[in-house]
C-alpha cells in the first residue's frame, strides 16, 4: 500500500495497524454512501459482496506509514508556526525591483544548500502566486477554542482564576527613603523616576489581547 506521513507519538507497528482501520472503515463508509466509482477491471467490485471480500484482503499484508523523528523542539515548532501566523507571504525587503511589469524577488533554492538567488516573473505570475497565500472568506490564522474563545472567554476564563484560587502575591520591600527609589524604580536609558500607571493582574492582561476580527462558530 501507499505510504503517507504522519505524526503520532505512537510505535511504528501500531500506527500501522490503526491507519489501515481507518483507512478501511472510510472505503467502507463511502461505499455505502455511493461514492466510490468503479471502471473498467474495477466492475466486478460495484457488488457489495466482492467488495467486501476484497476488503478482507488488505488485512492480509504490512501497511506502511512513514515516520522519522521530528526536527526540533517546541520552541523551534512555533518558531516555524510563527513565520506563517504572523507574516505574509512575502516579505519587502525580498523585493528587488518592478520594471516592464516584472517582477524581481531573492528567494532560496533548496537544492543547492538554500543559496539566495533572484526569480523574476510576470507581475500576473507574482500576483497569482501570492492570493494562494491569502486565506478564504471566512478563515483565521489563528483560532482559540474552550475557555480561550473570543466568544467564552471574558466569562470562563475570570472563572477558571477564580477555581485556581488566589495567586500569591509577591512581598515588596518599603524602600528606605522616598527620595531615593531603589535601581529597579529608575529608567535604565534616562535614569529618571518611574511612576506606576496602574497595576494588571494575569487575567486582566489575557482579556486585553487583541480580539479576532471574525467570530469563533
Amino acid at each position: 500500500m501507499g505510504s503517507i506521513a504522519l505524526s503520532l507519538l505512537s510505535p511504528i507497528p501500531v500506527l500501522r495497524k490503526v491507519f489501515r482501520r481507518k483507512f478501511v472503515s472510510a472505503l467502507k463508509r463511502n461505499f455505502h454512501q455511493d461514492k466510490l466509482g468503479f471502471h473498467g477491471i474495477l466492475k466486478p467490485l460495484a457488488h457489495p459482496k466482492a467488495f467486501s471480500a476484497w476488503l478482507r484482503t488488505l488485512y492480509r499484508h504490512h501497511w506502511h506509514v512513514y515516520s522519522k523523528r521530528p526536527f526540533g523542539d517546541a520552541e523551534q515548532a512555533v518558531r516555524y508556526l510563527g513565520r506563517y501566523t504572523h507574516r505574509v507571504a512575502i516579505s519587502n525587503h525580498r523585493l528587488v525591483s518592478l520594471v516592464d511589469d516584472q517582477v524581481t524577488f531573492r528567494r532560496r533554492d533548496s537544492a543547492h544548500n538554500n543559496q539566495q538567488k533572484l526569480m523574476t516573473l510576470s507581475l500576473d505570475e507574482f500576483l497569482r502566486r501570492f492570493l494562494l497565500h491569502l486565506l478564504p472568506k471566512g478563515f483565521v490564522r489563528i483560532r482559540y477554542f474552550g475557555f480561550l474563545a473570543n466568544r467564552r472567554r471574558a466569562t470562563l476564563l475570570p472563572l477558571c482564576f477564580q477555581l485556581l484560587g488566589p495567586i500569591p502575591q509577591p512581598q515588596i520591600k518599603p524602600t528606605a527613603s522616598p527620595a531615593q527609589p531603589s535601581s529597579l524604580g529608575r529608567c535604565p536609558k534616562c535614569g529618571g523616576t518611574m511612576v506606576i500607571l496602574q497595576t494588571l493582574t494575569a487575567a486582566q492582561i489575557l482579556l486585553r489581547s487583541p480580539p479576532s476580527f471574525l467570530p469563533t462558530p
